[in-house]
């Protein structure tokens, strides 16, 4: 069994055993998670969502936080300018083991649902100005 997930603005074909590496998770390695946005679920019938399939889900082990290969920009300005700018980047990256795929019943599982780094960040963010409104 197969399915398509979204994760990080891209899209992820995955099978049990899988192994991925996504948009950094607000999770640490060892964890569970569940990604509950899929796109199609396919194996011995198709199902394709619209746009997501209700109730699947694919389940993940968090292997480790990593970064990506380094990627170099370069600008060079010609002629009479004559100036260059170097910038590097490595994007951080989770590694993930995908465990199961699920074709209903993820509301059930008690997995924690996989969010990223900025939701993460935006969730605290709205949370603590809604505990300073409370007071």
């Amino acid at each position: 069994m197969f399915a398509v997930l979204k994760t990080g603005g891209k899209q992820y074909k995955v099978q049990a055993g899988d192994i991925l590496r996504v948009e950094k998770l607000a999770a640490n390695a060892g964890d569970k998670v569940q990604f509950n946005e899929i796109l199609m679920v396919g194996g011995d019938s198709v199902t394709v969502g619209a746009p997501t399939v209700a109730g699947a889900a694919v389940q993940a082990e968090v292997i480790a936080q990593i970064k990506g290969e380094k990627v170099i920009h370069y600008v060079k300005r010609r002629r009479k300018h004559s100036s260059q700018r170097t910038k590097g980047h490595r994007q951080q990256l989770t590694l993930l083991r995908v465990t199961e795929v699920l074709a209903s019943g993820a509301d059930k599982s008690g997995v924690a649902p996989a969010v990223g780094t900025a939701d993460a960040r935006r969730a605290a963010h709205n949370g603590g100005a809604a505990a300073k409104a409370a007071e």
